[in-house]
């Protein structure tokens, strides 16, 4: 094996969309994406079944495509990466077994990594930056790119809401804090389903906020009472925390307190008061978690990263805070197969010993586990 460049196929399955990617070190080759999104569209949500279904019906198709794209065969894979967690049971598994059974046939040692570190080990890669992206790793003289000494990530997902530490990308990440309940893609979701927009809500929320006012409806931002935050010198239990809840809750009694008078509901007030309300606790919790554990960088990942609102109050907060922002691509933002091969690089390229051929998927696994062993 190559553990200086090493060839990596990642698989990524732990929602609604089969990604295979390959990356060679840092470079990468093929990002290769199958969405099942539009089989969810009449349910208004990702059905856990139908994921797992499509999943089976699109990797074989999938890994051809990624193959050919990068101009390998399958014998040249120096190791395959999967997503061992956390994300839906059915679907990871399908994914695993996969890698399972690729791994076996080829006799290619097999990482089982954690879907979410895999999220930050995206901004390691050399194209990152296409899209509109912002590079997440700094090149070093002669070699490959470095992240950040002092790097936290910000993921906000339809899944996850967290702020991370990154001590070391392949063994020691910390989680600062996170969402006690829905994740703000999910309050998305649900706000968008109350509004009549449609499915996936993000998309059509931030578009719809851009001719609302933000500041037309004031509405809750949950854990941000003193019991909650506390002080630096005494944080609070959910200083760093998040709550979307009861936000979702209170667009909900909005919008039926103008149904109960008669009234035209202002849908695009709301949506755009809504998003306010989510960006702002977000971007000021995480810039505090940022300020209070000496983070100097951040990258912003996760689909709800898409957000132009949460994108632009992100770098204007941590501007302000100077600490630096990074931002990969958008294909790179949402699941995907690279930034799993690229977590996987990152794994052969510091020695770590492959995952055992009988690990199971962890659909709760925590982010502090970034590999899998058995």
């Amino acid at each position: 094996m190559n553990r200086a460049q090493p060839l990596v196929l990642g698989i990524e399955s732990s929602c609604d969309e089969t990604g295979v990617g390959i990356v060679r070190g840092t470079e990468l080759l093929t990002n290769t994406v199958s969405s099942s999104m539009d089989e969810h569209v009449r349910f208004g949500g990702v059905i856990p079944e139908i994921a797992s279904r499509a999943h089976l019906d699109a990797f074989i198709p999938t890994l051809d495509q990624a193959l050919a794209d990068a101009g390998v065969r399958l014998a040249d894979i120096d190791a395959i990466a999967v997503t061992a967690g956390p994300g839906l049971a059915g679907a990871l598994m399908v994914g695993v077994c996969a890698a399972k059974a690729l791994a076996v046939a080829t006799g290619k040692p097999l990482y089982a990594i954690n879907h979410l570190v895999a999220h930050v080990g995206v901004g390691l890669l050399d194209q990152n930056a296409a899209d509109g992206g912002t590079p997440g790793g700094s090149a070093q003289p002669g070699g490959a790119p470095q992240l950040p000494a002092h790097l936290g990530a910000l993921l906000v997902s339809g899944g996850h809401t967290e702020i991370l530490k990154i001590n070391s990308l392949t063994d020691d990440v910390q989680l600062l804090g996170s969402t006690i309940d829905d994740a703000a893609g999910e309050a998305y979701d649900k706000v968008a389903r109350i509004l009549g927009l449609g499915y996936p809500g993000g998309p059509a929320i931030d578009k719809l906020a851009r001719t609302g006012n933000g500041k037309a409806i004031r509405f809750p931002r949950g854990l941000s009472q003193p019991k909650y935050m506390g002080t630096a010198e005494e944080p609070g239990k959910h200083r760093y925390d998040w709550s979307f809840s009861g936000l979702k809750t209170a667009v909900a009694r909005c919008v039926e307190q103008f149904e109960a008078r008669g009234e035209e509901v202002p849908v695009a007030d709301i949506a755009a008061s809504f998003q306010e309300a989510v960006v702002d606790i977000i971007t000021s919790k995480a810039v505090l978690a940022c300020r209070e554990h000496g983070i100097t960088d951040v990258l912003l990942g996760g689909g709800v990263a898409a957000n132009s609102r949460l994108r632009e109050l992100t770098a204007q907060r941590c501007g302000s805070a100077g600490i630096r922002l990074h931002v990969p691509a958008l294909n790179l933002c949402t699941d995907n197969g690279a930034m799993v091969a690229a977590l996987g690089a990152q794994l052969v390229m510091a020695g770590k010993e492959p995952s055992d051929i009988g690990f199971a998927p962890d659909s709760s696994l925590p982010v502090t586990s970034v590999l899998l062993d058995a």
